[in-house]
């Protein structure tokens, strides 16, 4: 599948072709790097091109890593990423070395899935993180239940929580995947790719993008 990787400019809006006001995600995707090609008759047994994106400080790099990375002739990348079975049509792309740029992977009007980690919101009640009702009214002396889960259901069957009870916890720092987005536009000289609706994580954090 083939892909790319980006960082999270921000949100805005463009008219589209009939004047309608559009809500786009701006994507600033690559470019990026090949710094390796794994084929299926290699050690590793399976087809893949890896892509490097973002600079990293070499002294802050492991040994190791600016190796790898000087094999394919690049300076140190913060981000790496696979993808698997990238398709025929960009067998010219697939070269150690090569700079991989989004209008080689994508134009206006494609569908892609976008990857991202979740915002993180920290510890929350069972009402902002599963949209709970709360116990109820005001009356009957319920003057501090207001956003509690309520009964958990059990007695003396199971005399336990069963796993998966949706309860108080951490929310968000999750990966999250959204599918079937359309490239509303893209801006080549710029590396910018404006894609319809909203995509998880903050500003300027990492999005891989898959068509």
């Amino acid at each position: 599948m083939p892909g790319i990787l980006g960082r999270k400019v921000g949100m805005t809006s463009i008219f589209g072709s009939n004047g309608e006001s559009i809500a786009v995600t701006v994507i600033e995707a690559g470019p990026c790097v090949v710094t390796q090609v794994k084929t299926g008759e290699s050690k590793d047994g399976y087809k893949a091109v890896q892509l490097a994106f973002g600079e990293k400080k070499e002294k802050n790099t492991p040994a190791a890593m600016v190796g790898h990375f000087k094999k394919a002739n690049t300076t140190p990348k913060r981000h790496v990423v696979e993808f698997r079975d990238f398709s025929d049509e960009f067998a010219g792309l697939i070269e150690l070395g090569k700079e991989i740029k989004v209008s080689d992977i994508f134009t206006e009007g494609d569908f892609l899935d976008a990857v991202g980690t979740s915002k993180g919101k920290g510890f929350q009640g069972v009402v902002k993180r599963y949209g709970f009702s709360g116990v109820g009214g005001q009356t009957h002396g319920q003057h501090n239940r207001l956003r509690a889960p309520g009964s958990m259901g059990n007695a003396s069957f199971a005399a336990r929580v069963i796993k998966g009870k949706r309860l108080p916890g951490r929310m968000g720092g999750d990966r999250v995947k959204v599918t079937n987005l359309k490239v509303v536009k893209i801006v080549p000289d710029q590396n910018l790719i404006m894609i319809s609706g909203s995509i998880p994580g903050a500003k300027n954090s990492t999005v891989i993008l898959e068509k």
